[in-house]
């Protein structure tokens, strides 16, 4: 029994990783190669930690614009060919009441086509879209900065020094204050 309290406590003992909160200014930040050896030094990395939470939050904001344009190209790029109507249906159709033309009619490259219809949706809802190269590479690569950006933004949190701390918290506000009415999703930060 002296052996496993002896062991637990050597094992305990060789963990120099505080868990309460520190102000002091030679905390490593990311690497042992990037540790302040001056108050300056450690102002500057405060800024760093500032800006990084600020571009954060333009990252959501600027994520959540392009998505509502990917959105309304896709929507906008849909339509329907409307099959089984003979030319007489089409053509009753495409005339209004006192025998002008309607704007049901969609250009193609053969000319108008009564037969194709827009389906266009006003709500930004879950709605399936296609798998677009063009759109789903571009969302992956902000997504995976965005998500890089805010690891780093944690592993500097969990450094548990209070400069670091408050300096995220005051990018996060800032960068809220600043672009927090264009980005109005679930980002996942708590």
């Amino acid at each position: 029994m002296d052996m496993s309290d002896s062991s637990s406590t050597s094992s305990s003992g060789s963990m120099s990783m505080s868990m309460v909160f520190t102000n002091d200014h030679s905390t490593p930040l990311f690497s042992s190669a990037w540790t302040p050896t001056s108050t300056g030094g450690y102002a500057g990395t405060c800024i760093f930690l500032v800006v990084l939470g600020i571009i954060s939050r333009l990252l959501l904001a600027y994520r959540h614009n392009v998505e509502h344009r990917w959105h309304d190209k896709a929507v906008n790029r849909r339509y329907v060919i409307v099959a089984g109507e003979t030319e007489a249906d089409r053509e009753r159709q495409a005339l209004g009441k006192g025998g002008e033309k309607v704007e049901e009619a969609t250009l193609t490259a053969r000319g108008l086509d009564e037969r194709v219809k827009v389906v266009r949706s006003s709500k930004r809802g879950l709605e399936s879209v296609p798998w677009r190269f063009s759109t789903d590479l571009p969302r992956a690569c902000i997504f995976t900065v965005q998500a890089g950006v805010g690891y780093l933004l944690m592993l500097a949190v969990m450094t548990l020094n209070v400069g670091y701390f408050l300096s995220v918290l005051a990018g996060l506000f800032v960068g809220e204050l600043a672009v927090g009415r264009y980005a109005q999703m679930d980002d996942g930060h708590h």
